[in-house]
């Protein structure tokens, strides 16, 4: 079975990716945000660097469902080539921060991808408010998350909330990040594990 979970920066995916791993016996593929040669350069100047980011999201993120597909046992993903398209380029080429040219040449690119790859069996969206992002983007303390604009995730946010609305390929589930703190509170984890064990019988 292959467990995606997406949401917007500081969402809370990275945690919820690993505990959900440990309870179910599962095996976490991260987002490896770390060695991104391109997050730096972005942040400090996205118009620059806006398409060549997509682009290298786009790469590994194929990657890794590829990767995901051979394996014989269960993978929780931690982000999905979705986003990637539908809600971060498409952020970017509304904002003005990716040409029109670049947009429609990445969004033809990912369209082709699309044909190739399945989606997820289970698809898990965390729901969460700009101030819950910016509290939990601070707590980690990501030098290069310091520069993001709030107008930036607000877009984000808006064009997650569309397209979970229309997601049409299998199963989802929304979590509200402001009111489960999964990390903190075992009874708010229970509470998603129990949500998740209903959905997941629904599949078999």
């Amino acid at each position: 079975m292959h467990v995606a979970v997406s949401g917007n920066i500081g969402s809370g995916k990275t945690t919820l990716t690993g505990l959900l791993a440990r309870h179910y016996g599962w095996e976490p593929k991260y987002e490896d945000a770390d060695s991104n040669p391109y997050l730096n350069d972005f942040y400090k100047d996205m118009p620059r660097w806006a398409f060549n980011l997509q682009i290298y999201f786009l790469n590994k993120r194929l990657a890794g469902i590829v990767e995901i597909k051979k394996a014989a046992h269960t993978v929780i993903q931690d982000r999905t080539i979705y986003e990637d398209a539908c809600i971060f380029a498409a952020n970017l080429h509304a904002m003005g921060l990716m040409t029109t040219r670049d947009y429609s040449n990445y969004r033809a690119l990912f369209d082709l991808m699309m044909t190739l790859v399945p989606p997820p069996d289970l698809l898990i969206y965390l729901r969460a408010s700009v101030p819950t992002l910016v509290q939990q983007i601070q707590k980690r303390g990501r030098d290069y998350e310091n520069s993001i604009r709030i107008d930036y995730l607000q877009g984000l946010n808006e064009r997650y909330e569309a397209w979970f609305a229309d997601y049409p390929s299998g199963n989802k589930i929304a979590l509200d990040v402001d009111q489960l703190k999964f990390e903190e509170n075992p009874e708010d984890l229970s509470l998603v594990i129990n949500r998740l064990d209903a959905q997941i019988n629904g599949l078999f």
